[in-house]
């Protein structure tokens, strides 16, 4: 199953999309339905049917109380940038401000703030049930499923310490979605081909079998750290082809159209806005 967060002339509303439209659920948003327990009533449940170009979807997740990032975390990647394989997953974090939907504008900051501006595309999980110290036998049940991020990433700020934290949550800079799939339909989320494009060009492309770090594992480790609630969202890396690590460097520029697509999940399109 496929289910999102629609934007409607009344305010926001919980989508499940099927192949030739969508049918709208009676909660809020695609979160509300993960945190109530009730995907798998969310799965068969009737309601107003709207067609797939009259969808307009945002944030299928808008209040998660936690957004952690993994780094480092494709081998191919690990090499672009000249670094060794980690031992242990690499953790950031995100805030809520620096989220936006599909559709929404990147907000690019001023060329006198940077111009180091980067694309990450990332496959990310959306925890469905709480998780404390889960084996990873056991955590896709704890997994509702997951989601299409970008972690687009202002390069020299997030270089300007050993932290990346800084370079990684500008206001308004992240974008996420446009539905989450169910692990019933992707199961650990491997094989999974994820792509980036600029104005069309290919940048990324590559597979979730590039994952040093695969779901089941991620969990269990966090797990041990914190606990994971319904809603939380872990962006668990990104594959080679990055700005950052081309010859010479790319970056992402006032007007162009970033294009994040993951198999089995669907595509992020959101435009870049340079401020000032």
């Amino acid at each position: 199953m496929q289910i999102g967060t629609v934007r409607t002339d009344s305010g926001t509303r919980a989508a499940r999309l099927e192949p030739d439209h969508i049918v709208l659920l009676d909660a809020p948003d695609a979160a509300t339905v993960v945190r109530s327990g009730s995907l798998g009533q969310a799965a068969h449940a009737d309601g107003p049917r709207f067609s797939l170009a009259a969808a307009r979807w945002t944030l299928p997740v808008p209040d998660p109380d936690k957004i952690v990032c993994v780094g480092l975390n494709y081998r191919e990647h690990v090499e672009e940038m000249g670094r060794e394989v980690p031992a242990h997953p690499t953790y950031f974090a995100k805030f809520r401000s620096s989220l936006v939907g599909d559709g929404d504008d990147i907000a690019l900051p001023p060329s006198s703030v940077s111009e180091m501006v980067d694309w990450e595309a990332e496959l990310c999980i959306v925890v469905g049930r709480s998780a404390r110290h889960v084996a990873a036998d056991d955590a896709l049940d704890h997994v509702a499923g997951y989601t299409i991020l970008n972690d687009v990433s202002v390069r020299d700020w997030q270089r300007r310490t050993g932290q990346f934290l800084a370079g990684k949550t500008f206001e308004h800079s992240t974008p996420v979605g446009p539905v989450i799939t169910t692990t019933e339909a992707l199961g650990d989320a491997r094989g999974l081909r994820i792509t980036t494009t600029v104005d069309g060009e290919v940048k990324q492309d590559s597979t979730t079998d590039e994952l040093v770090f695969g779901v089941p594992e991620l969990i269990a480790d966090l797990s041990i750290i914190l606990t994971l609630e319904p809603g939380d969202l872990i962006a668990t890396g990104t594959p080679s082809g990055v700005g950052a690590g081309r010859t010479p460097p790319e970056w992402l520029d006032d007007g162009v159209e970033l294009v994040t697509a993951i198999e089995g999940i669907g595509e992020l399109r959101n435009r870049c806005v340079r401020a000032g």
